[in-house]
C-alpha cells in the first residue's frame, strides 16, 4: 500500500450525508454496490497524488485527480479508475502526526493513517496502511471521528478491555491467530424505540462531563477532559430520578418456568428513587488510561451480566475521593453513598422538571439546547434524552478479535484534574 507525503498541502472539501448519492463504480467482480449512502467526501493525498475520496456505509473508496484529457486516452484512463477497500478490512485508524525533539504538544498534523489487515493467501494475514494525507485540522477531525465511530465507536475502553492496552501490533496479532472473544451488547431504547447499541452508559456526572467536552473541542483530548471534568466537579449537582432494574438472581429460564415474560415480569424488578451524582451501567469492564482495573472491574466480556454503578448524593470532597479510587488499587465502591448492583435490565426515568442539571449553565449565548433533554455517556458519545431509556443486556452478541483480561497489574496511572 503506498504511504503519501506529509509536506505538501492539499485543500479541504466536506460533503455531508447523501441520501441515495451516486456512488462511482469500480472495475472488478467485487466492486463496491453502488447504492451505499454516502457519509463524507473530501480531498487527500494518497501516494504522492490527490484524490477524491469517498466513504461510504460499508466501504472507502478513492479516485486520482487528473486534469482532463482527450477522450479515449487509455492511459489516462487506466490512472483514473476507482480504488478501494471495505471498511471490515480495517481495524484500527489514528491521527498521522510529525514530532521533532523536545516539541511541546502533539505534532503537526499530517492527515488519517487507516491499519487494514489484507488477505496474502489463504489462511494468512497481512497487516497494511493507507496514508490519507490533509494538513487541515478540522478536515481530519471531521473523517477522523466517523471512521472512529464506524470502526469502535469514539472511545477505546473496548480495546483496553480486550487487548489491555489499545496497541495496533497486539490487534493485529490476536487477528493473525484467530483468537476470538464473544461479547455482550447492550440495547438503549426509549418509548419503545432503539436508539442505539453499546457497551457501556453514564448518566449524570459523567454524562455532563461529556457534554461539557464536546464544546471545546479545539483543546487537546487530554486538555479537554480535564477541563470538563473539573467544570462538571464545580457545579456538581444530583439528578432526581428513578431507577428499576431486574436483579441478575432472576434468570429468564426461570421467568420462563413461571410462565412469564423476561421483562414483563414487574414482581422481580427492584426500584430505586432519589437523588444520584452518578448512574453507570457496564456490560464490559471499561479499561481505560484513568481506570487501569476498569470503571466496572467486577463484570466481564461474556458472563451474561451488566454493574449497575450507584452514586447517591454527597459532598463534593467524598464524590471527588470516590473518583480518585479509579485511580489506585483501593476499592473505589467502599463509600457509604455507592452501591453496586449485578443486573440484566435497567430503567432510568429522570424527573426533568426538578433535575439538578441546567443546560442553560454550560452552553453559550449563540447555542441552543433543548430544555428537558439530559446527556447520557454512551461509549464516549454523547446523546440527549428527554424520557425514560430502558438498557437490556444481549450476552456474546458479537464476537471480536482479543482475549480476555482477568486482571490489570499496572495502576500507576492518575487523572491531571484530581
Amino acid at each position: 500500500m503506498p504511504l503519501g507525503r506529509g509536506r505538501s498541502r492539499v485543500s479541504a472539501l466536506e460533503r455531508g450525508e447523501v441520501e441515495g448519492a451516486p456512488a462511482e463504480a469500480a472495475s472488478g467482480p467485487t466492486a463496491r454496490p453502488q447504492t451505499e449512502r454516502i457519509l463524507l467526501r473530501g480531498i487527500f493525498e494518497i501516494g504522492r497524488g490527490s484524490c477524491d475520496v469517498v466513504l461510504s456505509e460499508r466501504a472507502l473508496s478513492w479516485r486520482p485527480i487528473l486534469p482532463e484529457r482527450p477522450a479515449g486516452d487509455s492511459k489516462c484512463e487506466l490512472k483514473c479508475k476507482e480504488e478501494f477497500i471495505e471498511l471490515k478490512d480495517i481495524f484500527s485508524v489514528k491521527l498521522k502526526r510529525r514530532c521533532f525533539v523536545k516539541q511541546q504538544g502533539n505534532g503537526t498534523l499530517l492527515g488519517i493513517t487507516l491499519f487494514i489487515c489484507l488477505k496474502k493467501e489463504q489462511n494468512k494475514l497481512k497487516d497494511s496502511t493507507l496514508d490519507l494525507i490533509n494538513l487541515s485540522e478540522d478536515h481530519c477531525d471531521i473523517w477522523f471521528r466517523q471512521l472512529e465511530k464506524i470502526l469502535a465507536g469514539s472511545t477505546n475502553v473496548l480495546a483496553h478491555s480486550l487487548y489491555g492496552i489499545p496497541h495496533v501490533v497486539t490487534a493485529t496479532l490476536h487477528i493473525i491467530m484467530g483468537h476470538l472473544q464473544p461479547v455482550d451488547v447492550c440495547t438503549f431504547s426509549t418509548c419503545g424505540k432503539l436508539l442505539r447499541f453499546g457497551f457501556s452508559a453514564m448518566f449524570g456526572f459523567g454524562g455532563r462531563t461529556l457534554a461539557l467536552a464536546e464544546k471545546y473541542r479545539w483543546m487537546s483530548p487530554n486538555q479537554r477532559r480535564d477541563f470538563a471534568v473539573i467544570k462538571a466537579l464545580t457545579t456538581l449537582k444530583p439528578e432526581d430520578c428513578t431507577i428499576s432494574f431486574l436483579p441478575l438472581n432472576n434468570s429468564q429460564d426461570e421467568l420462563q418456568r413461571q410462565g412469564s415474560p423476561k421483562s414483563g415480569c414487574s414482581d422481580h424488578w427492584q426500584t430505586l428513587q432519589g437523588q444520584f451524582l452518578n448512574v453507570s451501567i457496564m456490560a464490559i469492564p471499561c479499561l481505560c488510561s484513568v481506570a487501569p482495573r476498569g470503571l466496572a472491574p467486577n463484570t466481564r466480556l461474556n458472563n451474561g451480566s451488566m454493574a449497575l454503578i450507584i452514586a447517591r448524593n454527597t459532598t463534593r470532597p467524598e464524590f471527588i475521593k470516590h473518583l480518585k479510587r479509579y485511580a489506585s488499587v483501593k476499592n473505589q465502591f467502599s463509600f457509604p453513598f455507592v452501591e453496586t448492583y449485578t443486573v440484566e435490565e435497567v430503567k432510568v426515568c429522570p424527573k426533568t422538571k426538578t433535575s439538578g442539571y441546567s443546560e442553560s449553565e454550560e452552553v453559550g449565548p449563540h447555542e441552543s439546547a433543548s430544555e428537558t433533554s439530559l446527556p447520557w455517556n454512551i461509549d464516549g458519545d454523547l446523546m440527549e434524552v428527554a424520557s425514560e431509556v430502558h438498557v437490556r443486556l444481549h450476552p456474546g452478541l458479537i464476537s471480536l478479535y482479543g482475549g480476555s483480561l482477568e486482571e490489570m497489574n499496572d495502576c500507576n496511572v492518575t487523572c491531571n484534574c484530581l
